[in-house]
């Protein structure tokens, strides 16, 4: 269907769930007594009235309020949002976190009002007669009913205690996941008594009620964190606003897949298409006026804001406009500086801020969430939240041991394309305090250490900044540039390192011998300026149609949340992926290994200060193999990899959909892991630290552990990351398929490499330790595969797992020579594998 017919169709839908105008009238008598003036006017005799979209009356002596809803507010559409004002991330909630964002309905239904939640995910062919059934088996929500107290002339005053002050408009308790432990913190009860409203803010276009809620739990069974001053009464600070649906002349633009913006997703149900989709692209109504942007979106750096980063992140939201100007729109975008006695501050819906926070337990380093008309997309706010961890140099024990450089598993946006937590800044934090580490271990000054900082945090504002334009994630654009061109300074800073600026790259810092090219991109990338340009863009049907035909170019190659293989046996497409770098990942993870091996070279004596504990070379040690885990996760997502095109059929550059990758690469890869992550040295480089792998002392922290470092777990735990996805079930079973379709590394071939870069090298010698831990987890995994009775292995996998073990077991029985863990490690093997085998 042509990109007219769309836009066409678009203004023809009819979203489900518009009123029909209709309202139940209130009998005559009731009509009548509730219309009695003398009845309004004593109702609100002792409130003071707050005017605004809603007109609100707050009672002056109890704080109770009323809310009175004018005629033309009856049957019509409105916005709710919500936010958190302030809470504990360990209850689930966190300071600027947005939340619910959903249209609503007033209906009045005789002597009560009702507040009803509408479903926008269904559209209608107004001109199909199937229309006039819209509304068939589509659940709308009753959120809330209301007494009416009191009416005059058609206004309806209502009590709105029940409104807000439980949890009738949107959830805030979160639901226990499944599975989740017993002993996990909750919060408790809403306490009716404790909870309250703290604020009204009413404005022309919006009502926003501030409402503090106290969560009671007797007798808890976690205590939370330090962050919880008392874990029987838990406070949460949610800000309510309803929404006037705006009437702007604002037009929904279709979502298209090639490229990435966050939607709300529509299906058309009169739509004979295989792909009735509907989705409305979420952006700003930005007006067009001769080559500039009639009104231009103002950013307001909080006075939170460190003074000494505020020209950074002023400059670098700024570059943002090199984007729009290129889609036609120059002056998109301006930055403000919040005076100190502004009289607003960021919960003002009015006001997209830049905010700044340090929390003790930080949710994440940077978030860029936005809230939306869902029934067009229009971008309505949005907020900017960058936490102080992200700059510190430090990380807390526990960030150390669970999350230091390692492959993140968590997806960052929910599968609906809403907006979820950005772990972009605490990855990054992890990544610039391994990039200062090795830039030191190389021999770099510190103006080359304050550099890197200073690209991050562009990096990291331009990142977020990008979420508020409508943006979602882009992990396929690392893979723009050369390896070599990585290593050019002058091209990587006016080009840039990526394809955008919403990825999750490795930090540039070159290996030993190479010259240093760009930390991080600091400008808006082409994919980012193409995107910009699909949805800000002054274009004809026609011209955003050939824009899109350019998808193909190897620059503008898009992958988001859903593509990437961050987690074994996700996704399948290798270059979607976080943490690598260049159109040769692999080659760049080899130098990465090159790079951890000079920098924990005299690394225990460049920690070693006068008067300082060892912390920092602890943290030093978490970071880089960190980095090991994660260059080899990387590494492993090309064994059974396939490359995805997604371009239209016969579009100019576009390939087959699928194409497994080659099986020289994939050898590659094994190789590579073999050398780094299996290799009996291969945690060598940090022999010299071990014994030096203190914490400093607090308190009574070692109170319910154990002091010493867990070394064997640490690699193990690096080990068990990769061996999850090589023998992943979804692995597997592409591997054999994808030889249906030109992969030429066979199941048999992958698991014979696999076996021998774990046996091979000491299979006629002493096996060290870490060799013995990984060898027995692979036997394990082996048996496991061969005993799987959920069919979660197909037979081939299975036959490939029964093979592996016979070999492990021959390759047992010859060596029974060595010294006494060895033989005593290959009789636990042979027990392993006898068990799994004896099938009595």
């Amino acid at each position: 269907m042509t990109r007219s017919l769309l836009a066409l169709l678009a203004s023809a839908l009819v979203v489900v769930g518009c009123s029909t105008g209709a309202q139940v009238a209130a009998p005559a008598d009731a009509a009548e007594a509730a219309s009695d003036s003398s009845t309004f006017d004593k109702a609100v005799a002792s409130s003071t009235a707050m005017e605004g979209l809603f007109t609100v009356y707050q009672d002056s002596t109890k704080g109770s309020i009323l809310l009175a809803i004018a005629p033309d507010q009856f049957d019509r559409d409105f916005i709710y949002f919500s936010h958190v004002v302030d809470g504990v991330p360990v209850g689930g909630h966190f300071r600027g976190q947005f939340r619910d964002n959903a249209v609503f309905t007033i209906r009045r239904r005789f002597d009560k009002v009702e507040f009803v939640a509408e479903n926008t995910s269904f559209a209608f062919d107004d001109d199909n007669a199937v229309s006039r059934a819209a509304q068939a088996n589509i659940s709308p929500a009753v959120l809330a009913v209301e007494d009416v107290v009191a009416e005059e002339d058609g206004t309806v005053l209502i009590k709105a205690d029940g409104l807000f002050l439980t949890e009738a408009l949107a959830a805030i308790k979160p639901v226990a996941r499944p599975g989740q432990s017993p002993l996990a913190f909750r919060l408790g009860t809403l306490s009716k008594e404790k909870t309250a409203l703290v604020e009204i803010r009413n404005y022309p276009e919006n009502t926003d009620a501030v409402v503090r809620y106290v969560y009671d739990n007797p007798a808890p069974v976690n205590g939370g964190n330090a962050a919880i001053t008392d874990a029987r009464a838990v406070t949460v600070t949610v800000q309510h606003s309803l929404i006037a649906m705006p009437d702007n002349g604002y037009s929904a633009l279709i979502d298209d897949p090639r490229v990435g913006y966050f939607t709300t997703q529509v299906t058309d149900l009169t739509s004979m298409s295989v792909t009735p989709y509907r989705d409305l692209v979420h952006r700003w109504h930005v007006e067009h006026d001769g080559g500039r942007a009639a009104e231009p979106l103002v950013w307001w750096i909080e006075n939170t804001t460190p003074v000494e980063y505020r020209d950074t992140i002023r400059d670098a939201a700024l570059r943002w406009n090199e984007a729009f100007a290129a889609a036609g729109l120059d002056g998109a975008v301006e930055v403000r500086v919040q005076p100190d006695d502004a009289d607003w501050d960021a919960g003002d819906m009015r006001y997209n801020v830049l905010r700044w926070t340090s929390s003790p337990t930080p949710p994440f380093g940077g978030y860029g969430p936005s809230f939306v008309n869902p029934r067009t997309g229009q971008i309505l706010g949005a907020d900017v939240m960058l936490e102080y961890s992200f700059l510190r140099n430090r990380m807390t024990y526990a960030e150390l041991f669970e999350t230091a450089g390692t492959y993140l598993d968590a997806a960052d946006h929910a599968e609906d394309g809403t907006d979820a937590l950005c772990a972009l800044g605490m990855r990054m934090q992890g990544q610039m305090l391994l990039g200062a580490a090795t830039l030191r271990a190389l021999g770099h000054s510190e103006r080359d250490v304050d550099t890197l900082i200073e690209q991050g945090l562009y990096y990291l504002v331009l990142h977020e900044i990008g979420h508020t334009l409508g943006l979602n994630h882009n992990m396929k654009s690392s893979q723009m540039l050369t390896f070599e061109q990585t290593t050019d300074w002058d091209l990587t800073m006016a080009r840039g390192l990526t394809g955008s600026v919403m990825d999750y790259p490795a930090v540039n810092v070159a290996a030993p011998g190479e010259s240093q090219g760009a930390y991080y991109t600091t400008r808006p990338g082409p994919y980012d300026v193409w995107a910009i340009t699909f949805a800000y863009g002054d274009l004809s049907d026609a011209e955003r149609d050939a824009l899109l035909a350019r998808s193909a170019e190897p620059a503008l190659a898009f992958g988001n949340d859903a593509d990437d293989m961050r987690s074994p046996g996700k996704a399948i497409d290798p270059r979607v992926n976080i943490g690598d770098m260049s159109s040769d990942a692999l080659l760049y993870a080899e130098r990465r290994l090159d790079l951890v091996e000079a920098t924990f070279d005299g690394l225990r004596e460049r920690y070693d200060q006068p008067g300082e504990s060892y912390q920092d070379l602890l943290q030093a040690y978490f970071i880089l193999t960190g980095e090991i885990g994660t260059q080899m996760a990387v590494a492993s997502r090309y064994v059974g990899g396939v490359y995805v095109d997604r371009a239209m059929a016969g579009q100019a550059g576009a390939t087959q959909p699928f194409t497994p990758v080659p099986a020289a690469e994939q050898r590659r890869a094994m190789a590579l892991m073999a050398r780094g992550l299996f290799a009996p040295d291969a945690f060598d480089g940090a022999q010299d630290v071990y014994a030096y792998l203190a914490r400093q002392r607090r308190g009574f922290g070692f109170f319910s552990a154990p002091e010493d470092p867990r070394i064997h777990a640490r690699a193990l735990g690096l080990q068990r990351g990769v061996l999850a996805h090589l023998v992943h079930p979804n692995t597997v079973e592409r591997i054999t398929d994808a030889r249906l379709y030109g992969n030429e590394y066979s199941l048999a071939d992958m698991m014979a490499d696999l076996t021998a870069a774990l046996f091979d090298a000491d299979a006629r010698g002493d096996v060290n330790t870490f060799r013995q831990n990984v060898q027995i987890e692979y036997v394990t995994r082996l048996a496991a595969m061969l005993a799987d009775d959920d069919d979660a292995y197909d037979a081939v996998a299975k036959s490939q797992a029964l093979a592996q073990l016979r070999r492990v077991e021959a390759m047992s029985r010859a060596r029974r020579s060595g010294n006494a863990e060895t033989l005593a490690h290959r009789d636990h093997l042979l027990f392993l594998i006898e068990r799994a085998l004896d099938t009595d």
